[in-house]
């Protein structure tokens, strides 16, 4: 009863973790891309290649044996999934390039906000007056500044 207990707990830890949602909500927001993507394919792209190309990839078929029940080979399908597959990627590819590419200028941005925001000077402890940062003595009463622990 005990080593039961332990393992729902520890699956329903597994479960409740955010990579594990993240996951299902990765998986579920695909599932939706992947049909939009197939309609762009099926229902704009195809029809647009077969103006060009004088035919259309899903209704390519290679007829495998003879007779009224003879298996098709449907290769036609197999062209419009890799259409879809490279269409796919490419859209990924190209969010993903973006994303990147803020995710760097947001970066960059933070970091020049964090260097301006050091400070490049200190008051001595002595005279009070301003100095360097990077100083080890002052230029006014000349007192060694000693570095305090952080």
């Amino acid at each position: 009863m005990k080593k039961k207990s332990k393992f729902l707990e520890e699956f329903k830890k597994f479960i409740l973790r955010g990579n594990v949602m993240d996951m299902a909500v990765g998986v579920i927001v695909g599932g939706a891309f992947t049909a939009i993507v197939t309609s762009l394919n099926a229902d704009i792209l195809t029809p647009i290649l077969a103006i060009f190309g004088g035919t259309d990839f899903s209704y390519l078929t290679v007829k495998l044996g003879s007779g009224e029940n003879a298996p098709l080979l449907t290769y036609g399908n197999f062209i419009t999934a890799v259409i879809n597959f490279l269409i796919t990627a490419l859209v990924i590819f190209l969010l993903l390039k973006g994303i990147n590419k803020l995710t760097e200028k947001l970066n960059s941005l933070k970091k020049e906000e964090e260097e301006e925001a050091a400070p490049t000077t200190k008051k001595c402890p002595y005279c009070i007056s301003e100095i360097d940062i990077k100083a080890t003595r002052c230029p006014h009463c000349t007192s060694i500044i000693e570095e305090l622990e952080k």
